[in-house]
């Protein structure tokens, strides 16, 4: 986010549009962070734990005027495994899980609700997993109304309120009921339409499916309609990428999001049932990242920076047009500087100058409940440098622009001293291409959009000091 007292006035024209440089890609691209925090949540630690929260909320109570306030629940059930998924989830048929995890997701809601009683307002609200919608249509209910009870939120015209949805798991009347029940933005999960990929990665989802929910959530005034898509997956290649693609462009969906696929079999379990001979190679997963931007730029969505696309008159189009776009946990936001309250198994919220995580496993979660503590086990508090070091790479990542001379009001800091080390990199940066250095403002090119976690990472102290292995721990740049 930017710091409150950095302007974005005066700033340069930042030319639209990406200029692709598969050459260039090739030889830049290496395992790097996402920055949907800084420090990343690798950074976090146990010495951080649930007094130290405690004291992050006290500290935001005393700072005066109330701001927006975001919340996160984690929801981690599903019916069945993704191969590709990397996500914190358990895979049961056994609802009864579900009912119990319930119970104490609103004993923690509550808790929280307290904590923050009179202080801010929600304006932003995240289902995400696993799969939300593993909750039954009278749970999702009695959940939100236990969450009304707990928070105040912004009306339906002001806030966001959205939820991830698998198409395989709801019907029509589901997401209509969605809808009654205060979700106003709802993103599907597709990854890929062709059959054989959907096969290779145990998602087998027909586009009738995936199009009769987008059509309901239409007839039921959704606001906002999104898709997920995935490059790099098994059996795809530049004709199923075409297909998809137009499918997808079809469906004229309000967002679309296209991830380059982590490959981390080491780290996550259901990847090892990828065969290795299905996997496309880099070059060819190159070709179908310049397909999909080509068709989808060519349809009419705006680059929003990293793997987001949005019509232009959605509002993270918007946002990052008028300088208010922020990232977060969930990605590209149009709540910059709001607190994060998250709830649930492995959720985690950013509260003033913190980042805090909760417990992984379900034991944990629910042992620290029974205690009466919030299960908060891991986190981190900012110190300056780290708020410095925030600010610049969100201002990179959201607006593609940095002015040096507001960082400089906003912090006790002379940019090129401070920076030097970093700015010699940035030049070799320059002359690639990707980025210009002048007198007061950073500007990233077209051509250094795509590779934008490269030049962020230009500015990431902790990177600098980590062992050989600690790049395995992220995805490729690209």
């Amino acid at each position: 986010m930017l710091h409150p007292s950095v302007s974005t006035q005066s700033a340069p024209l930042v030319p639209a549009g990406v200029d692709f440089d598969a050459r260039l890609i090739a030889r830049l691209g290496k395992n790097g962070p996402r920055y949907t925090s800084y420090p990343t949540a690798d950074r976090f630690g146990d010495g951080f734990g649930y007094r130290d929260y405690l004291h992050a909320v006290a500290a935001v109570r005393t700072r005066g005027a109330p701001r927006p306030m975001s919340l996160y629940l984690h929801i981690p059930f599903c019916d069945t495994v993704c191969y590709y998924c990397a996500c914190n989830k358990i895979v049961t048929k056994n609802r009864e899980k579900a009912a119990t995890y319930l119970g104490y997701l609103k004993r923690e809601i509550a808790m929280q609700g307290a904590l923050f009683a009179g202080m801010n307002e929600v304006g932003q609200l995240h289902f995400g997993g696993g799969t939300p919608t593993y909750l039954s249509d009278a749970q999702m209910g009695e959940l939100m109304a236990h969450l009304r009870r707990s928070f105040r939120f912004a009306s339906d015209a002001a806030g966001e309120y959205s939820i991830e949805v698998d198409p395989r798991s709801v019907t029509a009347e589901r997401v209509h009921s969605l809808r009654r029940q205060g979700f106003n933005r709802i993103s599907l999960g597709v990854q890929d339409f062709d059959p054989a990929v959907q096969q290779a990665v145990n998602r087998v989802q027909p586009e009738s499916e995936t199009r009769a929910i987008i059509g309901a959530a239409r007839d039921a005034g959704f606001r906002s309609v999104s898709i997920d898509l995935i490059y790099g997956l098994p059996k795809q290649g530049l004709a199923t990428m075409a297909a998809t693609m137009d499918k997808v462009i079809a469906a004229d969906p309000d967002r679309i999001s296209l991830y380059h696929y982590a490959h981390l079999p080491q780290l996550f379990k259901p990847q090892r049932r990828i065969l290795e001979a299905d996997m496309p190679g880099s070059a060819e997963k190159l070709d179908m990242l310049a397909l999909c931007i080509e068709r989808l730029t060519g349809a009419g969505y705006v680059y929003i920076g990293m793997d987001h696309f949005a019509k232009p008159g959605d509002d993270l189009a918007v946002a990052q047009r008028q300088g208010r776009l922020h990232r977060n946990f969930q990605g590209y936001s149009t709540h910059a500087d709001s607190d994060l309250v998250a709830c649930g198994v492995s959720a985690i919220g950013a509260v003033g100058a913190t980042y805090s995580q909760n417990a992984k496993t379900l034991e944990a979660y629910y042992e620290a409940l029974d205690n009466n503590e919030l299960p908060v086990v891991r986190g981190i508090a900012l110190g300056m440098d780290d708020l410095l070091r925030r600010t610049i790479i969100q201002s990179l990542m959201c607006q593609f622009e940095l002015s040096i001379h507001a960082i400089e009001q906003a912090f006790p800091i002379v940019f090129a001293d401070y920076f030097a080390a970093e700015l010699a990199q940035l030049r070799a940066h320059a002359a690639d291409g990707l980025i210009v250095v002048e007198d007061g403002w950073l500007t990233v090119t077209p051509r250094g959009r795509l590779l934008i976690r490269n030049l962020c990472m230009v500015f990431d102290r902790y990177l600098a000091g980590a062992g050989p292995g600690a790049a395995a721990r992220h995805s490729r740049t690209l």
